[in-house]
């Protein structure tokens, strides 16, 4: 009997302020649905790391003769032979290093063909002007400075470059977009908790003969207080559920279908969706709890007859 008032106390509440429902499940929803977007962010760029991390080189250029006239680290002239084996032997002896390899000036021009050849400039390239260049594979990509410390700085070595620096920028970027995010999803959480502690107060108001009948013949102020909690409560899970529509929509649009990003982007491993679906409890979760509790402490306050 007691369930079954209570849920009709449910409906009830919930027709009165039908209006105010809807924009607190809107508001839930896309607060959520940020949230939800901004770990599944993290998680991308993580997996992003991981993948590309793993693949980069340490990339040290060695002196032509072209650079001498144009490079200070060169000004001893092109890198000899013996230089080349010292390099090549030390960097081999260094814990850190997984493989080296030595790419010449004629293999760096016929690369550089295959990607720049529609390019005017490609056709001024001679290989000549083209450098010589140790691709250091590491165990540890991290410890990029040993190398960089091992080698910088002797003669015939022109430059040395940690391949992750051209990752950085993009990295950074998908960072500063997470961030943006999360203030956005922290703004639409206040405009939510404020929608739903104004819909607890007009809901309350509404009723107060109700509940103070209620109080009068002995019901407790939990009793009385559930009905409102449980509005709330199924209006942020009808939020939750509407985030985990979006989260799932987004992730088919953007990589799967629509944009199509797996298939435009293969270099790019993308999260799977295991990450989204391991996100969504947490949604749910929140989408459930954070209403009844913002409703809990509103009540408190405006439920005393």
């Amino acid at each position: 009997m007691r369930a079954q008032f209570v849920l009709s106390e449910i409906g009830v509440g919930l027709r009165r302020n039908l209006t105010m429902t809807f924009a607190v499940i809107v508001s839930v929803a896309l607060s959520l649905a940020l949230f939800g977007g901004a770990l599944l962010m993290r998680e991308q760029v993580s997996t992003m790391k991981d993948y590309w991390y793993d693949k980069v080189n340490v990339s040290i250029f060695l002196c032509n003769k072209n650079d001498a006239a144009t490079s200070d680290k060169c000004s001893k002239g092109a890198v000899t032979a013996e230089q080349k084996k010292q390099i090549e032997d030390d960097l081999k002896k260094m814990s850190i290093v997984e493989s080296v390899h030595h790419e010449s000036a004629e293999e760096a021009y016929k690369h550089y063909r295959e990607q720049y050849g529609d390019t005017p400039i490609a056709s001024t390239i001679t290989p000549d002007q083209m450098q010589e260049s140790f691709r250091v594979k590491l165990t540890d990509p991290e410890k990029y400075k040993v190398v960089a410390t091992a080698v910088a700085g002797r003669d015939g070595v022109q430059s040395v470059v940690d391949q992750r620096g051209i990752l950085e920028n993009l990295f950074n970027l998908m960072k500063g977009m997470n961030v943006a995010a999360l203030f956005v999803m922290g703004l639409m959480l206040v405009i939510a908790l404020m929608l739903i502690v104004n819909t607890v107060r007009v809901s309350a108001f509404s009723r107060r003969r109700e509940t103070g009948i209620m109080r009068l013949v002995g019901a407790s102020s939990f009793y009385i207080q559930m009905p409102f909690i449980m509005e709330a409560a199924f209006a942020g899970l009808l939020g939750g559920v509407v985030a985990s529509v979006l989260l799932l929509a987004g992730r088919y649009f953007l990589i799967d279908g629509g944009l199509a990003l797996s298939e435009k982007m293969q270099l790019v491993n993308f999260i799977g969706w295991d990450a989204v679906l391991a996100v969504l409890p947490l949604v749910l979760v929140i989408g459930l709890l954070m209403p009844a509790l913002a409703a809990a402490i509103a009540l408190r306050k405006y439920l005393k007859v």
